[in-house]
């Protein structure tokens, strides 16, 4: 089974809101997914991210892959990518 770390969509149209999770790469982008490690909000002027960075750390370390999105998230908020 294939872990990757990504966005699942939420929110109303045209504000869309984002949860940072962990799912089986076979789901569906909405659909079920293991864990949540945080939210990303781009509407505001200042963009808005919380990242639980302990299971972050804790899931690539277990061989989760992050998409390019959330690799650049999860750069930006300084959890390191170790291989």
């Amino acid at each position: 089974m294939a872990v990757k770390i990504r966005l699942t969509r939420m929110g109303d149209k045209k504000s869309p809101f984002y949860r940072i999770v962990v799912a089986d790469e076979r789901k569906s982008r909405d659909g079920q997914y293991i864990d949540q490690i945080g939210t990303y909000n781009p509407i505001p002027a200042q963009e808005q991210v919380v990242i639980d960075t302990e299971k972050a750390q804790k899931w690539l370390s277990n061989g989760a892959q992050p998409t390019d999105t959330v690799k650049a998230l999860l750069k930006k908020n300084g959890v390191t990518l170790k291989k």
